[in-house]
């Protein structure tokens, strides 16, 4: 899941306690190109507002407009856009079609409850699965795993699988780290930053990430990572990085990396094994050098590298592949 998606939750849970009745979507599917995917959410109140992203523009217009109309009215629906939609003025620009599932959801406690659960399991490390009956009965969480389909669906319901938002924790502030973090926050992770040193926070500034002034492997330590997390380590400096990755690979975390050289690799992984007590198979957890191999010189093209490769893995790309 996106931290936007964590996003969408939070919204939806302060309109509704505040009275409101929202309407929460979800992409379904996605038939040819589309530049959302399964599992993608936006929330939208009666008043008209609205948060998150189906579609990048066209379509959030379009079920605003039809919201406005007295459309949705609902519990749940299903609804089609692009190709032989029933919104057939809408045309997606990449040429595509997507289904959304509609859910209307009035301010009332069974909603609220649910709401709140959705919001907790962004937030937690266990996944789960939204079963939703599309005649509008009813819906109940179920556990899942994260190698399940995103969206599964019948005739009768449908099943949305819910996870830890993507999460990148920073360990250490360099040049890099800012380029890094918006990079990231791009790309629809959380980001948090770790940097117990005070010049260095002070001389950190990238709006919506929270920093924290401990050293990294204290913040991982205490329980930082879940499945959806990665790790960079991003200083040179073997006090923050060689700690925080002795923590990284006793967690869930996806991708764990460090920064340097060929040779300062090779000679971080016998220190790592000599004296921080890894095993050969947790130092093989350890991407170093870190990122994809693009030639990279600027703080720049180095975050972009640590990104796609992150990028890579989170949606299980084997490096020959690419």
């Amino acid at each position: 899941m996106h931290h936007l998606d964590l996003q969408v939750i939070e919204r939806a849970l302060k309109w509704a306690n505040q009275g409101l009745t929202v309407w929460l979507c979800t992409v379904l599917k996605t038939f040819g190109s589309a530049p959302r995917e399964p599992g993608a959410m936006l929330v939208a109140c009666s008043r008209g507002d609205y948060l998150g992203s189906l579609s990048g523009g066209c379509v959030e217009e379009d079920f605003i407009a039809r919201l406005q109309k007295g459309e949705f009215n609902e519990p749940v629906q299903r609804v089609r856009y692009g190709g032989d939609a029933d919104s057939a003025s809408i045309r997606l620009p990449c040429g595509g079609s997507l289904e959304v599932l509609v859910e209307r959801l009035t301010p009332y406690t069974e909603n609220l409850t649910h709401l709140e659960v959705m919001h907790a399991t962004l937030l937690g490390r266990q996944p789960l699965t939204r079963c939703i009956k599309l005649d509008g009965s009813g819906k109940r969480f179920n556990p899942a795993s994260n190698t399940e389909p995103t969206v599964t669906f019948d005739t009768a319901s449908v099943n949305i699988r819910i996870g830890p938002a993507l999460r990148l924790i920073i360990a250490g502030i360099s040049a890099i780290s800012a380029p890094c973090a918006l990079f990231a926050q791009t790309l629809g992770f959380e980001v948090i930053v770790c940097d117990p040193r005070d010049e260095a926070r002070q001389n950190f500034a990238v709006a919506g990430v929270e920093v924290q002034a401990v050293l990294p492997s204290v913040f991982i330590a205490s329980g930082g990572c879940h499945a959806n997390t990665a790790v960079v380590a991003l200083t040179h400096d073997p006090r923050i990085d060689d700690l925080a990755m002795i923590e990284a690979v006793r967690t869930e975390a996806f991708y764990i990396g460090v920064m340097g050289s060929q040779q300062t690799s090779q000679q971080r992984a016998e220190r790592l094994l000599r004296s921080g007590g890894l095993t050969e198979s947790q130092v093989a957890r350890i991407a170093m050098p870190i990122g994809l191999n693009l030639g990279s010189k600027t703080p720049a093209e180095i975050a972009l590298a640590v990104m796609a490769d992150i990028a890579r893995l989170s949606r299980g790309k084997e490096r020959h592949a690419l």
